[in-house]
């Protein structure tokens, strides 16, 4: 069984035309799909970054540190804050500009519980963000870690356990009307 006839006139006249359809078509597209890449790709390692940081967070935690430990805790959190708004802004941009169409996240409730579920990341963050930075830079030996802070840091990981799972059912189409 033949697929290809290898007619020499033939074919170069039809590859040249074809590759110069292709070009025209194409001109504006490869940029595009160029930078949906290179922003799914930092979203993911914003993402990434962001629960190794949380991850740090809940290992360095204990009902009592050091103002050494505050310090580096304040700077892991600030790796993290930079993280998750790398992750929003970046996110924002795939919902409303590059890749699919704003309409297919906006109408599916998988996605409204996903940006739900990361918002409730960020306001669980925020109370250990500011502790943190409070005792930075303490003269205190040891500091007393509210319970509240030891819960947040581990509503945080449970949801950015969450997270994922919404998303890999909204990207299976899961919550849309069709």
């Amino acid at each position: 069984m033949k697929f290809f006839s290898f007619k020499k006139a033939e074919h170069s006249r039809n590859f040249s035309s074809v590759a110069a359809n292709y070009a025209q078509r194409t001109f504006f597209a490869v940029p595009l799909v160029m930078a949906y890449t290179l922003i799914r790709l930092l979203h993911l390692a914003a993402i990434l970054i962001l629960a190794a940081a949380v991850i740090i967070e809940n290992i360095a935690i204990k009902p009592r540190i050091t103002s050494e430990d505050a310090h580096n805790l304040a700077r892991v959190d600030a790796v993290a804050g930079i993280s998750a708004v790398l992750t929003l802004v970046l996110g924002l941009i795939l919902w409303l500009t590059v890749g699919k169409p704003p309409e297919f996240y906006s109408g599916n409730p998988v996605f409204h519980a996903k940006l739900g579920a990361f918002v409730l990341l960020l306001l669980a963050a925020s109370y250990p963000a500011l502790f943190f930075n409070k005792y930075r830079s303490t003269s205190r030996a040891e500091i007393a870690v509210p319970k509240a802070i030891l819960v947040l840091l581990k509503i945080e990981v449970g949801l950015l356990l969450v997270i994922p799972v919404l998303a890999f059912l909204m990207a299976r189409g899961v919550g849309l009307n069709s």
